[in-house]
């Protein structure tokens, strides 16, 4: 299964940091690759609906996740429900650095779902989901600049 995992130092604490990471609905405002996120519903304790839109390669995709909110460990999980891809899973991690910095890093599991098509898609899919996490998390970073 192929996976994609980039991480971003910050010069944000990280509360500050997990505040704009769990802001999911802001996304689209900060980076040019996220057409829409919406929170869909608030289900039980910590876990939430969410659906996305994104730009990848251009194309669209799309994909409604579940996610549960650890905030005692700055951690996001989360695993589509429902989307274009055939499974698409993961997680969010907010940590400190010194300095009184945080590095935010993006976990992603995926499959495309075309076995036949698997060797030949799967890196060109890695390569344009790494490009469009490190926008992702570029964007968090403007958002905290503004917002100081």
């Amino acid at each position: 299964m192929p996976t994609v995992e980039v991480t971003h130092t910050v010069a944000a604490g990280e509360p500050e940091a997990w505040a704009a990471v769990i802001d999911v609905e802001g996304y689209a405002a900060c980076m040019d690759n996220v057409r829409s996120v919406r929170l869909v519903e608030k289900l039980t304790g910590e876990r939430r609906l969410i659906a996305w839109s994104t730009f990848l390669k251009g194309s669209i995709l799309e994909w409604t996740e579940e996610e549960l909110l650890d905030h005692d460990a700055h951690r996001i999980v989360f695993h589509q429900t429902s989307g274009d891809l055939e499974r698409f899973s993961g997680y969010w991690q907010v940590a400190p650095v010194g300095g009184g910095g945080s590095v935010i890093t993006l976990y992603v599991d995926f499959e495309i779902g075309i076995p036949l098509l698997a060797d030949m898609l799967n890196p060109v899919a890695v390569t344009a989901l790494r490009e469009n996490a490190l926008q992702m998390l570029a964007g968090i970073e403007r958002r905290l600049v503004s917002s100081r």
